[in-house]
């Protein structure tokens, strides 16, 4: 079984065990394991040098009993089926816990824009629209940035099912750029409502952002966020890597100055000599430990030896069942991805709701109504945690699933 298949079981067997908690039965199980409607589809694309390459993209919507579906569609040559469906049922999870009124999405093709010229790539992601523009819409199912799309990727997308409908519809897609609709506060959206949950968890393990020590693994958009929000409010960040190695401080880092060179360079480790490995950077003296990068990161064999307070989850699925168990255990305080990562869709409701009513806020209003989601989520996912004696991710899934749960009874489909 491939990693990919694993995020889909392991999934499954949460949800399970989260709608179980909640009193449904496996019929409701059978219906919620795996999305209601899954398209895979061929996208034909004129290359720069005048051949015709045929793409493979996908779109799964797990479930539209609550409102359209809503979640990103990312480009990645590794993407593959149980990768967009475990995504999407994630997606159903986040909107439920920021009480939105969605089911999950989520959409990718298989390819490197990397390898791919910018033409080429503003082809594929017209066709791809395309491709789906029967089933998505701004009622429907509404797409958003993620792994290797951008605002610009967006606006093409939705020019592209604008000149299809024949009518101006900025509220099909949302992370758009500010003069086509976007959203104020958009951009570090994901990586503001991780620091909020963060912040919400030292309150209770009694530590002080300011003196605060922290480890992050993975130095991309939401980590290099995490890092930049996190050193302004005064934390010391010790440690930060990227798939080549990790560089650590036990004074901590200039921040200001990698994200100059990340700029400058793109990636920073090897412009430095003395790194530590990526398994080594689980075993540094922190009080909060942020994976920001790949899904199972953190196993049964080095959580026994991680020794932060808190681990807050800004990457998908990065920390194992067991390693949940063993980490509950130690009593480490588990922000799991489901909450940790839901700033970025928060704040694509917002940018849908704006777009619909014609009327746009400020960054402050912005940031204001993302704080007041996440903390009310946070709180509501601890405080099951506390009461029912659940392991966080479990207390997250059951609020996740509820919504998602009790729409889809009162709607009769199961």
């Amino acid at each position: 079984m491939n990693e990919n298949s694993n995020l889909v079981t392991s999934t499954q067997s949460i949800v399970k065990e989260a709608l179980h908690k909640l009193g449904y039965d496996d019929g409701l199980y059978e219906l919620i394991k795996e999305p209601m409607k899954f398209f895979k589809v061929r996208i034909p694309v004129r290359m720069d040098d005048g051949s015709v390459k045929t793409f493979t993209g996908y779109r799964s919507q797990h479930n539209d009993s609550v409102g359209p579906t809503k979640g990103g569609i990312r480009f990645h040559p590794d993407v593959d089926e149980n990768e967009v469906k475990a995504l999407s049922m994630w997606m159903t999870l986040k909107c439920g816990i920021v009480n939105l009124p969605y089911g999950g999405g989520k959409g990718a093709i298989q390819c490197d824009p990397h390898d791919m010229s910018k033409t080429e790539v503003e082809r594929l992601s017209r066709g791809y629209v395309r491709a789906i523009s029967q089933i998505v819409g701004p009622t429907k199912d509404i797409p958003a940035p993620d792994v290797y799309t951008d605002a610009q990727t967006m606006s093409w997308m939705m020019d592209e099912y604008s000149l299809m409908n024949k009518v101006n519809a900025p509220n099909f897609i949302t992370g758009k750029p500010l003069s086509l609709g976007g959203s104020l506060g958009r951009e570090q959206a994901t990586a503001l409502g991780a620091v909020i949950t963060i912040e919400e968890a030292a309150k209770r393990k009694n530590i002080n952002i300011e003196d605060s020590r922290v480890v992050i693994q993975g130095f991309g958009n939401a980590g290099s966020f995490i890092a930049k929000i996190l050193h302004d409010k005064g934390a010391k960040i010790v440690c930060i890597s990227e798939s080549r190695g990790a560089l650590y401080n036990p004074d901590g880092l200039d921040i200001d100055h990698l994200l100059e060179l990340r700029k400058e360079h793109g990636r920073i480790t090897p412009l430095f000599d003395d790194l530590i490995t990526n398994e080594e950077l689980f075993e540094i003296d922190c009080d909060i430990l942020v994976p920001a990068a790949l899904a199972n990161q953190i196993t049964a064999d080095n959580a026994p030896k991680i020794k932060a307070k808190i681990v807050a989850e800004a990457a998908n699925g990065p920390t194992t069942q067991e390693a949940t168990r063993i980490l509950t255990e130690k009593d480490v305080l588990l922000i799991p991805d489901v909450l940790a990562s839901a700033g970025g869709v928060t704040v694509s409701y917002f940018e849908w709701v704006q777009n619909n009513d014609g009327l746009y806020w400020s960054e402050e209003e912005v940031n204001r109504l993302l704080r007041e989601k996440l903390v009310e989520a946070f709180d509501k996912v601890y405080e099951i945690s506390q009461n029912r004696n659940l392991d966080m991710r479990l207390s997250a899934y059951v609020v996740g699933v509820r919504r998602t749960a009790e729409a889809t009874r009162f709607r009769g489909w199961a």
